[in-house]
């Protein structure tokens, strides 16, 4: 008998991504629910880790935050048992004038993931792809799993 179900995708979220999913709804929202049932499986770095929550410390997310009545470390942690930590063996400077973007493709490729997903446009999306790694946004992901779901 064949195999039905598909295999999940591998997929490392950029900071932007994680932070949409974790304080609104939307389709990165639909990229951490996909990896609480197991559609995709997620990979992170601790370095992304730590820029995570540096950037939900940011000013502009704290009502955010208070509002759901948790904390920057809450949703850390929260993010933290979703995905599979991987450490890079080295960051190569790929995206010009973001090193941070760096670290999200030497995740990925530490992980042989097979999308980056991304809401930066100025960086790492014009880039597409690196080392057959595609570089897509959220909604292009959501779109590629309601289709898997209906073959």
């Amino acid at each position: 008998m064949a195999e039905s179900a598909h295999q999940p995708l591998r997929l490392v979220l950029d900071t932007n991504v994680v932070v949409a999913g974790l304080l609104w709804n939307g389709p990165p929202r639909r990229l951490l629910e996909a990896a609480i049932a197991r559609e995709v499986e997620l990979y992170s770095s601790a370095v992304l880790l730590d820029e995570l929550a540096h950037t939900l410390g940011y000013a502009k997310f704290a009502g955010r935050i208070d509002s759901f009545g948790t904390s920057i470390a809450a949703l850390v942690a929260l993010y933290t048992a979703l995905v599979s930590l991987v450490a890079p063996a080295s960051v190569s400077r790929v995206v010009t004038n973001d090193a941070d973007d760096d670290h999200v493709i030497a995740a990925a490729v530490a992980a042989r993931a097979e999308l980056i997903v991304t809401g930066d446009r100025k960086h790492l999306l014009p880039i597409g792809s690196h080392q057959g790694i595609a570089i897509v946004t959220a909604r292009e992901v959501v779109d590629r799993l309601e289709a898997r779901l209906k073959t």
